[in-house]
């Protein structure tokens, strides 16, 4: 019974979120390349909804460290799964696989992510530093964005990933602090914001991104105090997108968030001095990233 109330009262689907799914063949030929080479991408397993698009436009974000994640968060649909099951043995030939792909699709701008591995010592960070290497000696002209876990709060591991040579490191906030405990419960909120300010202190250099999702139950000033603690933690670029169940075991989504509203708090967050603030119902923290990119280095060079 409760199943249905939930059904009955869960908020229509607006027309500002309804994309057409096109360019099936564009999809099923990526998706075939890349089962080929056993690499996975964030696009898929977190059913994002703009993957035929980009998938289209020769464009996807790798997710290195296997296909399944340590953590149980609310809103993700990568699948979840222990570190006993074979599955979580490590690929020694993704990073050249990652690569290997990344050159066969022309890129020009590699974007990389991870599912949490909470299990390894150092968290991944050396895999994701060998892989971020192999794609920059494969295709040195190429800029390389990372989207790493907290690996911990370790910023040895953040360190170790930063020497690899990233143009761009991206770490998620995901959503504001109040909510953290149902929508991160293995995170933890300063935590991550002190992942990102140490980025930016170790190398001052590098782009520094994080993205959020509304339509949690979150308040207009919980998000404005969200991105008041980024720019605090010296953050260049923040990306603002719509919360969407991906699946029915993930938490419900609590509103659908206005184009009006997503570009309000474009407007503050430039307000308070983001190079770059990427708001609207479909975007994701990779999605667009070679021209968010492009856009925050102009803005910080003026």
């Amino acid at each position: 019974m409760s199943d249905l109330v939930q059904i009955a009262v869960r908020p229509r689907l607006p027309d500002w979120l309804r994309k057409p799914e096109t360019h099936f063949e564009s999809v099923h030929l990526l998706k075939r390349e890349l089962r080929q080479k056993r690499l996975h991408t964030v696009c898929e397993s977190a059913r994002c909804p703009n993957i035929h698009e980009c998938f289209h436009r020769g464009a996807a974000t790798f997710m290195i460290l296997g296909n399944l994640c340590t953590r149980g968060c609310a809103f993700c649909s990568v699948p979840k799964g222990s570190p006993a099951k074979r599955e979580f043995t490590l690929d020694a030939e993704e990073p050249e696989h990652v690569a290997d792909m990344a050159a066969e699709m022309n890129l020009r701008y590699v974007v990389i992510t991870s599912v949490n591995r909470d299990e390894l010592p150092d968290g991944g960070s050396a895999h994701w530093a060998e892989t971020v290497r192999a794609v920059r000696r494969r295709l040195p002209e190429a800029k390389v964005e990372v989207l790493t876990p907290d690996f911990c709060g370790d910023t040895d591991a953040v360190a170790r990933v930063l020497d690899a040579g990233p143009h761009v490191f991206n770490h998620n906030m995901e959503t504001v602090k109040r909510l953290y405990s149902r929508v991160r419960p293995q995170a933890d909120y300063r935590q991550s914001l002190e992942v990102l300010a140490f980025a930016r202190r170790y190398q001052p250099e590098t782009l520094t991104k994080s993205g959020l999702m509304v339509g949690l139950g979150e308040r207009v000033e919980e998000v404005e105090e969200l991105l008041r603690d980024l720019r605090q933690s010296d953050v260049h670029v923040a990306t603002i997108g719509q919360y969407l169940q991906p699946t029915r075991r993930n938490m419900a989504v609590a509103e659908y968030v206005t184009p009006q509203q997503f570009a309000a708090y474009e407007q503050y967050g430039k307000s308070i001095g983001f190079q770059m603030v990427f708001s609207g119902p479909l975007v994701r923290s990779s999605y667009m990233a070679d021209m968010v990119e492009e856009h925050a280095s102009s803005a910080g060079s003026d």
